[in-house]
């Protein structure tokens, strides 16, 4: 009987430990997994959020230039400012005349 006994117990250790180091595998295997899957779900956000900078920024649109009249009607409307600013006492004479030659200069 001690025979017997000392095989039923060996049988137990053996099987104990197998199912210990199977359990242990199985943990490490699965952290491994989450890590590679981390991994790629962080490389793919990265990604996106590159593809999302190197798109093309559509160019401002064009300003069309001044054109003479509007530039003319300008000057015409800030003379006559300057000329009812003399003729209510603002400017003087030699004050207008620095501004009129600023504005025609």
């Amino acid at each position: 009987m001690p025979g017997l006994l000392r095989g039923v117990a060996r049988t137990a250790v053996v099987a104990g430990t197998a199912t210990a180091v199977s359990n242990r595998v199985s943990r490490r295997q699965a952290g491994r997994w989450a890590q590679q899957d981390y991994e790629q779900q962080q490389s793919a956000a990265y990604e996106q959020q590159q593809a999302a900078y190197q798109q093309p920024v559509p160019p401002p649109a064009p300003s069309t230039p001044p054109t003479v009249a509007d530039d003319m009607s300008s000057k015409i409307d800030q003379l006559k400012e300057l000329g009812e600013l003399k003729a209510q006492g603002v400017l003087t004479d030699e004050e207008f005349e620095a501004q009129k030659r600023r504005v025609l200069g």
